[in-house]
C-alpha cells in the first residue's frame, strides 16, 4: 500500500490498519484465537520490573487508524493474575491521529517479587473500536433517571457484613 494511503473499512467485520514495524523483533500484531478482541503487543527490550515499579515499555509498532476509530491497550489477564503485572493507565488510548510508537506503561503490583520480561514477550493486547464524537450541549437541568446522581458504590454489589 502506498505510503500516503488512507486505511479503509473494506468489510464490516474487518478493518484495514496500516502498520509500521520499527524493530526487527516485531511482527504484525495478531490475534491468538479466532474471535479474540485483542491483538498481542510485544516488548522490544528486556525489562526488569522491581516490586511496585512501573516502566514505559516500547512495542516497536506504529499504526494509522481511520477517523472514527481508536485503539485501546489492555492488560494481559495471565500476566495480571499470575504475576501482578498490569497496564497503569488501562486501557491506554491510541487516537486515530497518532502516528508514533505505541508504548505500554507496565507496573508490577507485587510488593515482594521482581518480574522480568524478555525481548519479544507478549505484554498487552490492542483492541480496536469504533468511537463516536459527541456534541456537548449545555443544559440548565438534566433529565431524570433511575440512578440519578448516585455515584461510587451506590448500586451496592459488595456485602459489608
Amino acid at each position: 500500500m502506498p505510503e500516503n494511503a488512507s486505511p479503509t473499512v473494506t468489510d464490516p467485520s474487518t478493518l484495514d490498519v496500516l502498520v509500521t514495524l520499527l524493530d526487527d523483533a516485531v511482527s504484525v500484531p495478531a490475534y491468538a484465537h479466532p474471535g479474540d478482541a485483542g491483538a498481542d503487543l510485544v516488548t522490544i527490550k528486556d525489562v526488569e520490573l522491581g516490586p511496585l515499579q512501573r516502566e514505559v515499555v516500547p512495542t516497536g509498532l506504529a499504526i494509522a487508524l481511520p477517523e472514527g476509530f481508536a485503539a485501546f491497550v489492555h492488560p494481559r489477564s495471565g500476566l495480571a493474575a499470575k504475576h501482578g503485572i498490569t497496564v497503569v493507565n488501562a486501557p491506554g488510548t491510541v487516537d486515530a491521529g497518532y502516528r508514533g510508537e505505541i508504548k505500554v506503561v507496565l507496573a508490577n503490583t507485587d510488593p515482594h517479587r521482581t518480574f522480568r520480561l524478555s525481548r519479544g514477550d507478549r505484554i498487552a493486547q490492542l483492541v480496536i473500536q469504533r468511537v463516536e464524537h459527541a456534541q456537548f450541549l449545555v443544559a440548565d437541568h438534566l433529565p431524570g433517571s433511575h440512578r440519578g446522581s448516585g455515584g461510587f458504590g451506590s448500586s451496592g454489589g459488595v456485602s459489608t457484613a
